[in-house]
């Protein structure tokens, strides 16, 4: 007898339903939204009184379905669009995730933590928004259901349903999510909801939402001033809350606050994840970031005194001072260079001595002499409390009137450069023309002229042509000083970004990205003077002499001590202005720093060590920007937040330490036996070529740049930043007017021709304090300036 098999429990299955049902899978993500600020966002006010007006309102809907509910609110949105069937069917694509079983896709709801630990919603309501390209303007609508409904497993008993639509093009503060969080913020209230389901007219409910949305605003507003701001828009630093009347108490105050950390300074560089990498690179990165704009100013020093200040002074001056502060500072990540106004103070004195036939030594020591006294006094009586009035406004429109006169200076020496040799007299005279084409298959040997050129000596003999015809015209020069320069600024700035991009791991994308400035000098280093070597480069003079030479005091009357003292007390400003905006900018809130600040024992050790530059005639130095901020940031850890598609660099901390700067510093002097070979072998093209990338580099993070790139930029690509969600556009784009003239005026003094001129400029820096607290809110509420410009 044969045997039947009876079927499996899969084979039942399909056996009585032979049609085999569709899976789908569904993605779905919670992401927790905060509630508007109605004291404090902007749009959250603007949306409720545009759009409460003209929101479209259903009172009492006796549909109990999400689908009837949706196709009702829409009907009466989009009534009278001559789209409306095509919007429609987009509308609904885009807020339900299936076309049978509808759930919405995108919805903001209330939540509350129970006393279990559970998360539960709020069942009574829900808001739907979706974002369209066919719609050029926003729509609102709100249906309230004349009995609870059961809208999905979220949302079982609803009374209120809001749906917002939005155009896919739309301003970051403007779009959907924006829009209905400001609805869903007044929703979420019990006392709100139950005052809406009491109204009996569409002018009723209107008004309700209206009042209680003031009502919020007023609690929002008292909820701050009960808390307080985690640091008011205008009050003292860290460090400069001392009470004035006590003899150096902001040295001691300093002294005490940083002693305790002192051996830590250095222990830091070394202990710790991913530390000595870090050593390694900033060490580096701090070593180029130095000594190449020292042979800069080096160079212009050297043309503008004639020898009397040159490169090799310039070098062990800025070996001298960052050794002296990385051992004596109190803040260790500020960089101590010689900058231009400081180049061009020392031009002013130099002109002043031939006007009024003085030596130049002799006058150089006593400016120094009495500009170190005026720090002294500044130090002692704890002038730099001056600063805890000094905004982030006024700190950016100096950094970034920096990043100009850097890229100012790279610029001129391209015209220079162009001028000098693309547009040479030789290149347009006939004479000399014919004597090139008489020549032009003769044997040359370039070399000989490369080495005769790389041993020159002097200015003049480093610039000067020789008597073959073909160095009239030498246009190669200026098409490879413009190779040479924009190439070290795009190998930098490339692998400055590198870890942007998906080649390597995280890891070592960091470890090429912190490299990027060595990488960029010797790479086009090496294309200036190897590959192109034919082409004779313009190199640094270098003239052989004593290092330590002290001054002599000849030639002393006292209308020169007088005249030394008026200079003295210009750039004793200089000095405390560029000192404490670079200390402001290193200790901000955002770097994340432990150790505290010393803004008065800073600036005594400054003068210190001025003190003994000027005696032995060696150029002063002081905190330079943008050096010392990208010093923090090569020690920082940084990781990336997203928010709305754009990506945002955050700090996760910073190793304080003073290994970094001793180290590149001790490499400094260790260069001293580089110069001039094979130091000179760095095209000048290469030094401006770092200027740029400098230039380029410090902008990430100014908030003024950023703004200005607002200017230019599409609504629809705004980045959420606090001030964009909290200041009325134009309000903002007003402040940075502002700003703009103030920088406009920073630069007209800066690069006038007129180098008398340009001494006052630290006096105009010092006024934009009193500018921003004293004019600027005539234009602009406090309310707005806090969010926009709050101190560090």
């Amino acid at each position: 007898m044969a045997r039947t098999q009876s079927p499996s429990g899969t084979q039942l299955r399909y056996l009585l339903y032979p049609e085999k049902i569709p899976q789908e899978l569904t993605f779905e993500q919670i992401r927790r939204v905060p509630m508007k600020d109605f004291s404090a966002e902007v749009r959250a006010n603007l949306d409720v009184g545009n759009f409460v007006h003209k929101a479209t309102l259903l009172m009492d809907v006796m549909e109990n379905s999400l689908e009837s509910v949706v196709d009702l609110m829409l009907e009466e949105l989009l009534a009278g669009n001559e789209r409306e069937e095509a919007i429609t069917k987009e509308a609904k694509s885009a807020l339900f995730t299936h076309d049978s079983v509808h759930v919405l896709a995108k919805t903001i709801q209330g939540t509350s933590i129970t006393e279990g630990c559970g998360f539960d919603y709020d069942q009574s309501w829900v808001c739907a928004l979706c974002s369209l390209p066919s719609v050029q303007k926003r729509y609102v609508a709100i249906a309230r259901l004349k009995y609870p409904a059961n809208l999905g497993r979220n949302s079982q008993e609803a009374r209120f349903i809001i749906l917002v639509i939005a155009p896919t093009r739309e301003k970051g503060t403007k779009n959907a999510l924006e829009t209905a969080r400001t609805f869903a913020t007044l929703l979420a209230d019990m006392d709100c909801r139950q005052s809406l389901l009491e109204v009996k007219t569409e002018e009723d409910f209107k008004e309700a939402l209206n009042t209680f949305a003031k009502d919020l605003q007023y609690q929002q507003s008292q909820q701050q001033r009960t808390r307080g701001s985690s640091r008011p828009s205008v009050g003292p630093f860290d460090g400069l809350n001392v009470v004035s009347g006590w003899f150096a108490k902001g040295i001691r105050m300093d002294l005490k606050r940083r002693r305790q950390h002192y051996w830590s300074d250095f222990k830091d560089g070394m202990i710790g994840h991913k530390s000595l990498h870090k050593l390694a690179s900033t060490t580096l990165f701090l070593y180029f970031a130095c000594i190449l704009p020292s042979i800069a100013f080096g160079v212009l020093n050297d043309k503008n005194t004639h020898g009397e200040i040159d490169v090799k002074k310039v070098v062990i001056a800025q070996s001298i001072s960052g050794i002296f502060f990385s051992i004596f500072g109190g803040q260790p990540l500020i960089v101590m260079l010689t900058t231009a106004p400081l180049a061009l103070y020392i031009k002013i004195i130099y002109s002043i001595c031939e006007d009024f036939d003085l030596p130049f030594t002799t006058m150089y020591t006593l400016v120094g002499m009495w500009n170190t006294f005026f720090l002294f006094i500044y130090s002692i009586f704890d002038a730099s409390r001056l600063m805890k009035w000094s905004t982030r406004s006024t700190e950016e429109i100096f950094a970034l009137f920096i990043c100009i006169a850097f890229c100012v200076d790279a610029f001129k020496a391209l015209a220079h450069s162009f001028d000098s040799y693309y547009h040479a007299d030789g290149c347009s005279d006939p004479a000399i023309q014919n004597a090139l084409n008489q020549t032009q298959n003769l044997t040359y040997d370039y070399s000989d002229a490369s080495k005769a050129f790389s041993n020159a000596t002097t200015t003049e003999a480093s610039y000067a042509p020789t008597a073959h015809p073909f160095y009239y015209c030498q246009r190669e020069n200026a098409l490879l000083f413009l190779l040479l320069m924009f190439g070290t600024l795009w190998v930098g700035v490339t692998i400055f970004r590198f870890t942007k991009s998906p080649f390597l791991g995280a890891s070592k994308r960091e470890v090429v990205a912190d490299y990027a400035l060595p990488v960029a000098v010797l790479f086009m280093s090496f294309i200036g003077s190897y590959v192109f070597s034919d082409i004779l480069l313009e190199r640094f003079p270098y003239t052989p002499g004593p290092l330590f030479k002290p001054t002599l005091f000849e030639g002393i009357n006292i209308y020169a001590v007088l005249g030394s003292m008026a200079v003295g007390f210009c750039l004793s400003l200089l000095f405390f202005m560029d000192q404490n905006i670079s200390s402001a900018m290193v200790n901000s809130s955002q770097n994340k720093l432990r150790k505290g600040s010393a803004y008065h024992l800073d600036l005594f050790v400054v003068a210190l060590l001025n003190l003994f530059l000027s005696l032995f005639c060696l150029p002063w130095v002081h905190a330079a920007l943008p050096h010392s901020t990208l010093h923090v940031r090569a020690l920082a850890d940084i990781t990336e937040r997203v928010d709305q598609g754009h990506v945002y660099s955050i700090v996760v901390r910073v190793r304080e330490t003073r290994l970094t700067t001793f180290f590149s510093h001790i490499l400094i002097a260790l260069s001293m036996f580089m110069i001039p070979v094979p130091l000179q072998y760095i095209p000048t093209a290469v030094l401006y070529g770092l200027f740029l990338y400098m230039a380029y580099t410090a902008l990430d993070g100014n908030q003024l740049f950023e703004r200005l790139l607002l200017l230019v930029t599409e609504q629809s690509a705004y980045p959420p930043n606090h001030y964009v969600r909290r200041v009325p556009q134009r309000k903002m784009h007003l402040f940075t007017a502002t700003q703009l003239l103030q920088l406009a005026i920073l630069c007209a003094l800066g690069f006038a021709p007129w180098p008398y001129l340009k001494m006052v400029f630290p006096v105009i820096i010092l006024a934009f304090l009193p500018i921003r607290h004293k004019l600027i809110p005539y234009l602009i509420p406090t309310k707005y300036l806090d969010a926009l410009d709050r101190s560090h």
